[in-house]
């Protein structure tokens, strides 16, 4: 008879080594009051401790405040957050030294809520770095936001902001 207690070592290595494969989602909480909006996918966050924190929201790319809808879209996220406490999800900072981080106010994603308004493009380019659940919002808003044309999508071919910067820079 056969003892179905018993686990192969081969089994305890294979799981050891899938844990330190496989990355952890693991994201971190920072709560704080919204005192600054530099334009429609970046603020800044005043903590508990007064410590400022610049936050770079995750999963869209806004108009440059020089473009078409720069402005609006600045002022959109300036209605969603300024003055307002909010908690935000991050796990990183990027090149800049910015926090990426998707901003949850009152359980509404605001970073989401960004792209639904038309005030923002769901950043492709980076989709992979967000949770299956949020890149399929993120894309259907932008899908959505485009047929109502909402927002930025009014203009038949709006610019992108990533092409932009990349005109610019020459």
């Amino acid at each position: 008879m056969k003892n179905t207690q018993f686990t192969p070592a081969w089994f305890h290595v294979a799981t050891l080594l899938i844990a330190l494969i496989v990355p952890s989602v693991h994201a971190e909480i920072l709560s704080g009051k919204v005192v600054r909006i530099a334009d429609g996918d970046t603020v800044t966050v005043l903590d508990a401790s007064r410590n400022q924190h610049k936050i770079r929201l995750v999963g869209i790319d806004a108009p440059e405040k020089k473009m078409p809808f720069g402005n609006r879209s600045k002022q959109s996220l300036s209605e969603m957050v300024f003055n307002r406490h909010v908690q935000v999800e991050y796990d990183k900072k990027d090149r800049y030294g910015r926090t990426l981080g998707k901003i949850v106010l009152g359980g509404v994603d605001v970073n989401l809520e960004q792209v639904k308004a038309g005030m923002a493009w769901h950043y492709k380019h980076y989709q992979r770095e967000q949770s299956e659940e949020d890149r399929a919002a993120y894309s259907q808003a932008e899908d959505e936001a485009r047929v109502a044309k909402r927002g930025l999508w009014k203009d038949a071919a709006p610019t992108p902001p990533w092409e932009w910067r990349k005109r610019n820079r020459r």
